[in-house]
């Protein structure tokens, strides 16, 4: 099995990715147990099957590990070149307080070690606290560090857009926003992706499958409890689902995205990820990786030949459009967080 030339964008002008980018929190805990020899084979199927773009962070368990494990077994089957072909797109995501130098050299480094790079890919950024402004600091000596060649591209994951500003307004050069976005959450229309469009920043997205909630495994179900559902991904985006209009609105969008998915020939996860990755700036869609429990590739490859149209997205706004605004309800992208 080998990926349409469609599902690859040139991110940065030297950085080709996978829209479909293989999110690694999987491995942190919650979703099952992984082992790590069958997670680094499994990382050699996707490979293979060009989903080349990794996404995790420093808090997800074993996750840069399993990078720098999966680069070093590459390079003794297929040699450097093949190295090239892989993109690994990290986080630091510390706590708040002061932000000097060492601190966060310290911490790059650490990311370097593990996943046995001498360069980032991509830095994405988090922060939990607004009100303490020392996120500029980390973000300039991240800069600094840029410069120095330790990091090829700074990013952020869940700024909200005013803040995303502030950092623009401070002369900090970014190019991606990781943040939830699917038929659900619409939350970036709102302001996000004008501020955005304006400044040449593209957004990565998770969530876009609520946890695995957009499949056919959950149409025509009777609403689960929590403890009926196996994962923290799962419980995580029924909440969700129950802010934005809750289980009975959310079956009426799982027969519209069945029908439209039966009319294409693809899976109702498939048309999820279709129209996330259809929306203005968005880069690409992180969809969660089982490493060696549960595999999706043949699935989520014919989202790239799914072409939605006019009708489909008419028959889904009938549906979302009678829902809450979360906007409205929790706040612009990564409020949650910061509640």
């Amino acid at each position: 099995m080998s990926l349409p030339e469609s599902s690859k964008l040139k991110f940065t002008p030297d950085l080709t990715i996978c829209r479909i980018l293989n999110g690694m929190w999987q491995v942190s805990g919650g979703h099952g147990a992984i082992d790590p020899p069958k997670a680094i084979t499994s990382m050699f199927a996707y490979f293979d099957a060009g989903y080349t773009t990794w996404d995790l962070a420093d808090h997800y368990g074993p996750a840069e590990n399993f990078i720098g494990e999966f680069r070093r077994q590459l390079e003794a089957a297929q040699g450097e070149a093949a190295l090239s072909q892989i993109q690994a797109f990290t986080k630091w995501v510390p706590r708040s307080g002061r932000m000097t130098r060492q601190i966060v050299e310290h911490n790059v480094g650490i990311s370097l070690r593990r996943m046995n790079v001498k360069c980032l890919d991509l830095m994405q950024f988090h922060w939990w606290d607004y009100q303490d402004t020392n996120y500029l600091d980390a973000l300039k000596h991240l800069a600094d560090l840029q410069n120095l060649g330790k990091i090829k591209h700074l990013a952020l994951t869940n700024f909200d857009t005013k803040h995303l500003e502030i950092i623009l307004d401070n002369n900090i050069q970014i190019v991606s926003n990781q943040v939830q976005y699917s038929l659900v959450d619409r939350r970036p229309q709102v302001q996000m992706v004008q501020l955005c469009q304006e400044h040449g920043i593209q957004l990565l997205t998770y969530g876009s499958l609520c946890g695995g909630l957009f499949s056919e495994h959950y149409l025509g179900q009777l609403e689960p409890g929590r403890w009926d559902l196996a994962t923290v991904s799962l419980r995580k985006y029924k909440q969700m689902v129950d802010a934005w209009g809750g289980w009975k609105l959310f079956q009426q969008l799982l027969e519209v995205l069945d029908t439209i998915a039966r009319k294409h020939g693809v899976s109702i996860a498939n048309v999820a990820v279709r129209s996330v990755l259809d929306q203005p700036m968005v880069a690409g869609a992180i969809v969660g990786a089982r490493l060696g429990l549960s595999e999706h590739l043949q699935d989520n490859a014919r989202v790239f030949d799914l072409k939605l149209d006019q009708d489909d997205y008419l028959q889904i706004e009938s549906v979302v459009s009678r829902s809450r605004d979360l906007y409205q309800l929790i706040g612009d992208c990564g409020e949650e967080y910061r509640r």
